[in-house]
């Protein structure tokens, strides 16, 4: 199938597919006049590569984890990816440790102008200007 019906069937728009391509993470034969063609199979691989994307997984990670789905019986491959992965689930363990001590920061901040906000509303400089 070309690029066009690829992108249909998967949902993913041809400049993705061309991308994917381009990381080594999908592979296509080419014609006599340079147009791209996916064997069937080409659907669930790209089905795969959108489930990596949306664990997490950068291009480069999921160049090292498509090994795996290439050569199953691969015990080396398997250890490689789980490694892989394991570290991608640290680093997501990581930003979120982070995300939680910025939204902490931003929670006093939340609060110290939520008083200052109150002390504003209760001055006679506020009321008068309510009148």
């Amino acid at each position: 199938m070309r690029i066009g019906e690829l992108s249909k069937r998967t949902g993913v728009s041809p400049r993705s597919l061309r991308y994917y391509e381009e990381q080594g993470l999908l592979t296509s034969s080419r014609s006599d006049t340079g147009q791209r063609h996916y064997s069937a199979a080409a659907v669930q691989r790209v089905s795969l590569i959108q489930q990596l994307f949306d664990a997490g997984m950068s291009s480069r990670v999921i160049a090292t984890v498509l090994p795996c789905v290439d050569a199953p019986g691969d015990l080396g491959v398997a250890e490689e990816t789980f490694t892989a992965m394991m570290r991608q689930r640290d680093q997501i363990d990581a930003d979120i440790a982070h995300l939680i001590e910025t939204r902490d920061a931003l929670d006093v901040l939340i609060r110290a102008n939520s008083r200052h906000r109150a002390k504003l509303s209760m001055s006679p400089e506020s009321a008068a200007r309510s009148v």
